[in-house]
């Protein structure tokens, strides 16, 4: 224990555009991925096709929705195949040895007390798995910057916009992060069995 230790947190030189991510969380955006590519954008094509077929487009309303959304999933699928196309998948389940083990590096789960001796427990993921109901912090969080590379004892200060908190490392040790999984949205398969009379009408 190296309580008189009082680390502060380090610039990040992470190459520009790095993902680094779980492999659960990598498996999240490949699901969302393949389901706007295979089955929503699919079905959302065939209802603007249906809507353009019944006349004046500037008035019909499921044609307007529809491309609208159909930019939304386009867009969408940009972005998740650069976080996929990007990702640096780290297995927190790796085995590790020495430092490597000791010591907080993403994927980490982290044991620390405030000033008040009030602890908590936070997982190190990626910036698309982050989830504060799971505490499941991002590598880049503030919180996350003060605790990379930390051991147990060590003291790490966290830059807040309300001011400055010191918190005690009590523990750091690897094990599964359970990623929330991808789930399709209510009403999906509705829409991927294609249009009736209208989306819109009931």
């Amino acid at each position: 224990m190296r309580k008189g230790f009082t680390r502060e947190p380090k610039r990040d030189d992470t190459p520009p555009g790095k993902n680094y991510i779980t492999p659960s969380g990598l498996q999240r955006l490949k699901d969302e991925h393949r389901f706007l590519v295979s089955r929503e954008r699919p079905a959302v094509t065939e209802v603007v096709a249906w809507a353009a077929s019944n006349g004046d487009r500037s008035e019909n309303a499921d044609y307007q929705y529809g491309k609208r959304r159909l930019r939304q999933i386009d867009g969408r699928i940009r972005f998740l195949t650069k976080r996929i196309e990007a990702a640096e998948v780290v297995d927190p389940e790796a085995p590790r040895s020495g430092l490597a083990a000791a010591k907080a590096f993403f994927g980490a789960t982290v044991r620390y007390a405030n000033a008040a001796g009030a602890e908590r427990v936070v997982s190190i993921v990626g910036t698309d798995e982050v989830d504060l109901n799971r505490n499941h912090i991002s590598w880049v969080s503030p919180l996350g910057r003060a605790l990379m590379k930390s051991s147990e004892g060590d003291r790490v200060v966290l830059q807040l916009p309300g001011g400055t908190e010191y918190l005690t490392v009590l523990e750091v040790c690897y094990q599964r992060i359970a990623v929330e999984p991808f789930r399709e949205p209510a009403g999906a398969e509705a829409s991927a069995k294609g249009p009736g009379p209208s989306p819109r009408s009931t």
